[in-house]
């Protein structure tokens, strides 16, 4: 069985720095080749992510790898040491990027002639991809099947009967098959996830199967508290699906460095693997590799990579959920009521990538119709530069009794919440009462950010006085002071 990589390199951008090889502020083209070897040879990654969907997509990731980085690629080999993972359209949802997933799937053949070319082996450069938005086990199996039956097996198909195949004319077909690792987003696809994934695997023969739970949308669409225990659940119950069904899972969990999307740093590895005992891959993205130094990068990669997995954390299903249902519904309340100065706030964020990432969802339906907001790391930016952590919304929905279900059941509770209010500003009116006693009521005495304070205060009044000149500079200075952007 392929060694199952722990540490997965990614294009999300939520990085406030960029990193020395990089031409311009945004990535693109060149600069995601440099990144992925980068993510390799110095950052010490196992595998690289590789969003296909976009405009600027490379297809040709494999061969310049190989071509450019010859001598770190002869001794790491791809597919073995170290993996690329693709990421591709979910045509259910994004129909105008459907074709992207038919070259991105023809593409995988291609990288395997380049990697035979260059080890004289056999072995796959690539052979798993992710489906992002996955919402049933036929939207897996859709991309197996297409795969299996129409990328390899045109090549058994002659130009007329008993003529010459696809094969003998352009070449064998491999792998021969490919992994299709779901990415289950909204709340009740994590919830089913067991049930998806078992129904995908009951008519496949696996050495194991990789699962990936998302960690920012939930928190996004649902608040901070739903995410953490969401993921706990599915977690929980895709353990015991695993148990049952006597295949191996491998779930991944896609964190970022701000406490809402994950809070998984340098310096909290250790505690975010504690918090998701049973995960295997976590996901290192921008803001990781590039807002801190590089050795304790290295390092925090590494102690990743040695972390032992264990069962999960036990919850109770059923009090989680009401709890959940609850929570989530006066987060999206208090959300709605701040869309229009996310909104705003988020135009002015700067980007990192040139290329677009996912859809995912946008908005919260109410009786005001549906509110439109911006991805998860700008929608983090926004509310973070206003001096409103968006950890702390929603938490005026708990009573003493929630409280002591989330700390049981969220381990980090208290600290990711610590981390997040020493940027909260108090004076720019954007925190409800009932919610600014909750948050002293659970900490006391604040400490507070007098230097980002300053800074949110200088956001605040420049946006009453439609003074927006410099408001990007002044949002990646609040940015630099909390090591991500969102």
């Amino acid at each position: 069985m392929a060694r199952i990589p722990k540490c997965m390199s990614t294009q999300h951008p939520d990085n406030v720095n960029s990193p020395f090889f990089a031409e311009n502020a945004e990535l693109a083209g060149e600069d995601e080749i440099q990144e992925a070897y980068y993510a390799f040879s110095h950052l010490g990654c196992d595998e690289q992510m590789w969003d296909c969907e976009g405009k600027e997509v490379d297809a040709f990731v494999v061969k310049k790898l190989l071509t450019k980085y010859d001598r770190f690629f002869s001794e790491n080999r791809l597919g073995k040491d170290v993996f690329i993972t693709l990421r591709v359209p979910n045509p259910t949802v994004e129909r105008a990027e459907g074709k992207v997933l038919l070259e991105t799937l023809e593409s995988i053949p291609r990288s395997f002639d380049a990697a035979r070319l260059f080890y004289g082996d056999d072995t796959p450069p690539v052979f798993e991809v992710i489906l992002p938005m996955t919402d049933s086990a036929n939207s897996i199996d859709r991309i197996y099947r297409y795969y299996c039956d129409f990328v390899v097996g045109k090549q058994a198909r002659s130009f007329r009967e008993g003529g010459m195949t696809i094969a003998e004319w352009i070449g064998e077909f491999r792998p021969d098959r490919i992994n299709v690792i779901p990415l289950l987003e909204t709340m009740d696809h994590m919830l089913d996830a067991h049930n998806v994934v078992g129904e995908y695997l009951q008519d496949k023969e696996v050495e194991y199967q990789r699962v990936f739970l998302a960690r920012s949308d939930p928190a996004m669409n649902y608040g901070l508290v739903s995410a953490v225990l969401l993921n706990k659940i599915a977690l929980q119950r895709l353990d015991r699906m695993s148990r049952e069904m006597g295949i191996s899972l491998y779930p991944i969990i896609g964190v970022g460095s701000a406490p809402f999307r994950g809070n998984l740093r340098p310096e909290t590895v250790e505690r975010v693997g504690a918090e998701y005992p049973s995960a295997h891959t976590f996901t290192i993205q921008s803001a990781f590799k590039y807002d801190n130094a590089p050795e304790r990068v290295r390092q925090a990669i590494h102690n990743l990579r040695e972390r032992r997995t264990h069962a999960p954390q036990g919850v109770d299903e059923e009090r989680c959920l009401r709890l959940v249902r609850r929570y989530a519904w006066e987060y999206a309340e208090q959300v709605a009521a701040l869309a229009p100065i996310i909104n705003q706030v988020a135009r002015y964020v700067p980007s990192r990538r040139k290329r677009k990432l996912h859809i995912g969802l946008y908005g919260y339906s109410r009786e005001v119709g549906t509110t439109r907001l911006p991805r998860a790391i700008k929608f983090t930016c926004a509310l973070y530069s206003i001096g409103l952590p968006p950890e702390i919304l929603g938490l005026n929905a708990l009573e003493e009794d929630d409280i002591r279900l989330v700390k049981e059941s969220y381990l980090n509770f208290e600290d990711d919440l610590r981390d997040s209010v020493r940027y909260l500003n108090l004076d720019t009116g954007f925190v409800p009462k009932d919610l600014e006693a909750k948050v002293r009521s659970l900490f006391g005495d604040l400490h507070i950010d007098g230097e980002h304070k300053a800074t949110t205060d200088h956001i605040v009044a420049s946006l009453e006085e439609n003074k927006t000149e410099d408001l990007g500079e002044h949002i990646l200075r609040a940015a630099s002071l909390r090591n991500f952007l969102g």
